[in-house]
């Protein structure tokens, strides 16, 4: 059964394409874990919305994430700090693909001045349907800090 709860965040570049998402994924049915910032009227530091998102999933309120800033280089940095987020930047579908199949990834990370929205929902319905292969692809996420 797949989990329905999922964590979002952004710094207030990536606030309105957040906002867009939170409703989309509602929509299809997903509990979400609004983590802010609630307006793009000052300025919010990436680094410290990566750690709330690495926080929830550390805390088992959600199993997966979707992170944005300006660009998503950022905020992927700044989950990609902690040890058990394994948060891929992409852009496209065969991206998304990838980084569940090979790689396990539980942070999807968007440039929110970047992606439009239509794209963004695309990027989305890949990374939450889209499941880990397992097998030779193991050994390597075990690597990188484990299985979540």
């Amino acid at each position: 059964m797949q989990d329905k709860k999922i964590a979002i965040v952004s710094d207030h570049a990536g606030f309105l394409l957040k906002k867009a998402l939170v409703s989309y994924l509602k929509t299809i049915g997903y509990e979400v874990l609004d983590l802010g910032p609630d307006t793009d009227e000052k300025s919010v530091d990436y680094p410290l919305q990566g750690e709330k998102l690495a926080d929830s999933i550390h805390n088992g309120a959600a199993s997966k994430g979707i992170a944005i800033c300006g660009s998503g280089i950022g905020i992927c940095m700044a989950v990609n700090r902690f040890p058990f987020i394994r948060g891929a930047l992409v852009y496209q579908k065969k991206a998304a693909e990838l980084a569940r199949e090979h790689n396990d990834a539980n942070v999807l990370c968007l440039g929110g001045r970047l992606t439009d929205e239509e794209t963004a929902k695309q990027l989305v319905d890949t990374f939450l349907n889209t499941p880990f292969e397992g097998g030779r692809h193991e050994r390597r996420v075990q690597e990188l800090g484990g299985l979540s």
